[in-house]
């Protein structure tokens, strides 16, 4: 049914996070990088995505996607790598055609090709990347039909099963727990640390109404950047002791190999408070040393009981996907039906003009001197009729052909 559709896939399941982010191509850029290798490789359609562990590219074009191709296309669109760079992205890319590339999207956007399956966020991304990709004037016929029947199915599949109804990120269900804890909207949040998971920790926290934040980190400036965007304070790490400005949850989370936060640095972060505090220690290993918990009144959030959560949960996902994997094959098959249908309607787009032509000549020429001896009445009469007929002849053989397809 297909000839030339094609996925260049990099993910988590072939390559590691930083060389998939060196294929990152900011939206501002994607004009001036994607329209000379589109035209100079002949590629009809084009779509990027490009998400935090994924890049992914859907090609549409008369060509197979061929090493040389591959070869041409890293080259051209990366003009600043290397000759090994281009192979080693050649040699790791992940690159399936026609049914499979289908079988694919649907698969990314269903989240079951995911890092964390269930995670609704890839749909969202998947959208993005088509309403680029179409502002660009990149995608065309084929893209538009099949993003849409993706995001169909994407959604139909996160409505009929159970695959994303628990949380198994470790941030998530740190923050439902939180909020089990009934702690109000004004607590004072002493942030340590600045990097990627208490970046997306503090991120809940201001989504659900908090706004007092301190963060501490050994590198000043991304303490900085993260008290920006939630609108707090910023200080170096080694001025964590220091602090009195007092704290009613404690998110903590850094690359230290030995427990910063020692029974003595939370007495003097306490400032003589004796009323229990939360923690929410997301460090591998952890932050906060064990005596604190003893020797202190708190309410514990630790990464270990988050990740036995995390499992349970994906465990409980993974036997929703025997369901999925049925949304999908029924998907990829009405797709295919979809595509005949779309095919039979472009075939058939002359059809309205060539009867419209007809017409034209019937009245103007063939039959020109009888229609000039006709009254009004007869005239109104005729047109009519032919009005009539000139629909029906319109519509006749869509219907005609679209009853074909559905008994074949």
């Amino acid at each position: 049914m297909l000839t030339h559709f094609h996925t260049i896939a990099f993910t988590h399941r072939n390559l590691d996070v930083l060389a998939i982010g060196k294929l990152h191509i900011e939206a501002e850029n994607h004009q001036v990088r994607f329209i000379p290798v589109k035209e100079q490789l002949h590629i009809d359609e084009l779509l990027f995505l490009s998400t935090c562990n994924r890049v992914e590219f859907l090609l549409v074009g008369p060509q197979a996607a061929s090493i040389d191709f591959l070869a041409t296309f890293f080259k051209q669109l990366y003009p600043d790598f290397t000759q090994e760079t281009i192979d080693f992205y050649v040699a790791n890319a992940s690159v399936v055609s026609n049914i499979e590339a289908i079988d694919h999207i649907l698969r990314v956007a269903s989240s079951i090709d995911s890092l964390v399956i269930g995670e609704r966020e890839i749909i969202t991304q998947v959208r993005h990347a088509y309403d680029a990709a179409h502002k660009n004037g990149f995608s065309g016929d084929f893209i538009r039909l099949l993003i849409k029947h993706v995001i169909e199915t994407a959604k139909r599949v996160y409505t009929e099963t159970k695959i994303s109804m628990k949380p198994v990120s470790v941030v998530s269900i740190a923050y439902q727990r939180l909020q089990g804890m009934d702690v109000p909207s004004d607590a004072r949040v002493l942030v340590v640390g600045a990097g990627v998971t208490n970046t997306a920790m503090c991120r809940f926290l201001k989504k659900h109404g908090m706004s007092s934040f301190v963060v501490f980190n050994r590198t000043l400036a991304k303490a900085e950047a993260l008290a920006e965007e939630l609108g707090g304070q910023a200080f170096p790490l080694d001025q964590l002791s220091d602090y009195k400005g007092g704290f009613d949850i404690l998110v903590t989370c850094t690359g230290a190999e030995e427990t910063i936060i020692t029974p003595e640095v939370y007495n003097l972060l306490l400032q003589g408070d004796t009323t229990p505090k939360v923690t929410i220690d997301l460090a591998l290993p952890n932050d906060i040393h064990a005596y604190v918990h003893e020797q202190f009144p708190t309410r514990q959030i630790s990464i270990n009981v988050l990740q036995t959560i995390s499992e349970s949960h994906l465990q409980e996902r993974s036997q929703e996907i025997e369901h999925v994997e049925a949304i999908l094959s029924e998907a990829i098959e009405s797709f295919n039906h979809l595509l005949k249908l779309r095919r039979i309607e472009i075939a058939m787009r002359p059809v309205p003009q060539m009867v419209k032509d007809i017409k034209a000549t019937a009245f103007n020429d063939v039959f020109k001197t009888e229609l000039e001896n006709l009254d009004a009445d007869s005239k109104e009469l005729l047109e009519k009729i032919v009005g009539y007929m000139e629909k029906k002849y319109m519509s006749m053989p869509m219907k005609m052909a679209k009853e074909i397809l559905i008994k074949h």
